[in-house]
């Protein structure tokens, strides 16, 4: 069973809307603040079919997800009694503690991290505003850290363009299911 590439192959299809760009505007508002699927599955297709736009669509997708970063931080600082039943629910509890306690430790550098990584970032963004972590600093980690990741994504995909897309589609499955496992063991590690 083709999971991943089924997946792909609707991407694809959502890349080639014509409102795609609000679309990815859209998911990467979304996905920093409350939703679980991240910005990359649209930017990626996006940038590759669309080699010269690569640079306009990251900047699109990091704004985009800083906005809804701040969306994140005002749930944590303004309703977090509200949110943290749909956390813990969600399985997302070990991961929110385990961001807190780093809050502590490193501040400005967790926002930048987690900006980056594969790690749920609207975790981080929730537990910057219930510590009210200072919010000039939240920013330009949010700034740098999902900046850095959606503009790597862009010039990736961007260089390679629509000759990538038959090598993408060979290896999808084992590219979806190796990001399965990294993000099942990230989750074990946390909640530990």
């Amino acid at each position: 069973m083709k999971v991943f590439t089924a997946l792909y192959d609707r991407v694809l299809r959502w890349a080639g809307h014509p409102r795609a760009s609000w679309m990815l505007a859209g998911l990467s508002f979304a996905e920093s603040s409350f939703f679980p699927v991240p910005p990359d599955v649209m930017l990626a297709p996006m940038c590759m079919a669309r080699p010269r736009r690569a640079m306009r669509l990251a900047t699109l997708t990091t704004l985009a997800s800083v906005a809804g970063g701040v969306l994140g931080y005002l749930i944590g600082l303004l309703g977090l009694e509200l949110v943290l039943p749909l956390i813990e629910e969600a399985g997302y509890a070990p991961a929110y503690e385990t961001a807190r306690g780093w809050f502590v430790d490193w501040g400005f550098w967790v926002v930048l991290v987690a900006g980056f990584s594969p790690i749920p970032y609207k975790i981080f963004t929730i537990a910057a505003g219930a510590m009210a972590i200072a919010w000039l600093p939240f920013l330009l980690a949010s700034l740098l850290g999902r900046g850095a990741r959606f503009y790597l994504v862009a010039a990736v995909l961007g260089w390679g363009g629509p000759r990538m897309e038959p090598w993408l589609r060979r290896y999808m499955e084992r590219i979806g299911w190796f990001s399965v496992i990294v993000l099942l063991a990230l989750v074990v590690y946390l909640s530990r």
